[in-house]
């Protein structure tokens, strides 16, 4: 025999909620399963995108680098004929470089034989005319000829000096200094070792001491500038003697000045003759004269003066004298008692004052 059994209300109501509640977990775990294999293929289709976006770039490259390489190739037919059109003219340009040098090189032959013998027709001019000369040196630098001027009617004498350095002329100053008490042209010889040398700048005295005239320039450099109004006497990096009238540092720097001096006045320029000035005309002095040849080689001349048996050299008969011994260029340097003549430490000259006068520059010639 069964007995009815009835449960409390609230024992069901609670039975009821642990169904609902043990329902809503499982549909949560449910609903998360979902939204992760949601997510898992959302992510395996992003990745297949991703994938598959390189192999579609990868084929646009390789597309991309065959069109590349297809010019790559033209360019290099193109670069090859390039190439093989100056090969050619190389070839063409070489055997004209070979046919220019040819020519060049008996330009030069035929120039320096041309040189040589202008020199010797010069060497037997002078000679005809003034006799042989009287000394010869011959160094590394320098090759130098010294003629007496009694020949030619004067006391004197003048050296034709031929370069193979340009740097073997130089101007020496006095103590190697501006102001000094002054040299004597042997003793910047002697010191200098030169085989040649001659009195150069005028200069003035003050306080004891002499300085420069005009313009000066010692081994490139500018020692002095003033008194512009004057003749410049300068040898440029050649060993060229160049001046005349210069009124600028710039002149100086563009002639390529090493060595300078300055006088008055010009004498010859390119073979004619200058306009004396009114106050240097026609008198007789004591003369010191630099200058260069029609072959380039450059002239020392000192003749003597104030004295019985010389009574010196008016500049126009040194304007003439000069052409006629083919003598281009040529500038009046200081005169008077200054005058010295120096060759191979002897003072050839008899300067006016009795003995040599201390000046404050000379010209020198290293051997």
């Amino acid at each position: 025999m069964f007995t009815k059994w009835i449960l409390p209300p609230l024992l069901i109501l609670a039975i009821i909620a642990g169904l609902f509640t043990g329902f809503a977990a499982e549909a949560h775990k449910l609903e998360s399963g979902y939204k992760d294999a949601e997510l898992s293929l959302q992510v395996e289709h992003d990745l297949a995108e991703k994938l598959t976006q390189p192999l579609s770039g990868l084929g646009e490259s390789y597309r991309l680098m065959d069109v590349s390489a297809g010019k790559s190739t033209e360019q290099l037919a193109d670069i090859k004929s390039v190439l093989i059109a100056l090969g050619k003219n190389a070839k063409q340009e070489n055997v004209l470089d070979v046919a220019q040098k040819s020519a060049i090189d008996k330009i030069v032959s035929s120039s320096a034989e041309q040189t040589k013998l202008t020199g010797d027709v010069l060497d037997s001019v002078l000679s005809n005319i003034l006799g042989k000369p009287v000394g010869q040196s011959y160094g590394q630098r320098s090759t130098v000829k010294v003629f007496s001027l009694k020949e030619a009617g004067y006391r004197g004498y003048m050296a034709k000096v031929k370069l193979h350095d340009p740097k073997a002329v130089k101007l020496v100053l006095a103590g190697d200094k501006i102001g000094h008490k002054g040299e004597k042209t042997s003793a910047a010889a002697e010191r200098t070792d030169a085989v040649i040398a001659i009195n150069a700048g005028g200069f003035a005295k003050q306080d004891g001491l002499l300085y420069p005239m005009g313009i000066t320039v010692v081994n490139g450099e500018i020692k002095t500038f003033y008194r512009t109004d004057l003749s410049f006497i300068g040898i440029n990096n050649n060993g060229h003697l160049v001046g005349g009238d210069v009124t600028t540092r710039e002149q100086i720097e563009k002639m390529g000045i090493q060595q300078g001096a300055t006088f008055v006045p010009t004498l010859l320029k390119d073979g004619k003759k200058l306009t004396i000035p009114a106050k240097w005309k026609n008198k007789k002095e004591p003369r010191t004269i630099i200058g260069h040849f029609s072959n380039g080689d450059l002239l020392f001349m000192v003749i003597d003066g104030r004295q019985k048996d010389s009574s010196g050299l008016t500049l126009e008969e040194a304007q003439t004298k000069l052409l006629e011994w083919n003598v281009r260029d040529a500038y009046n340097l200081d005169g008077g008692g200054s005058s010295s003549f120096v060759y191979n430490g002897k003072v050839m000259n008899d300067p006016s004052d009795g003995s040599e006068r201390k000046v404050v520059s000379n010209f020198v010639v290293l051997p």
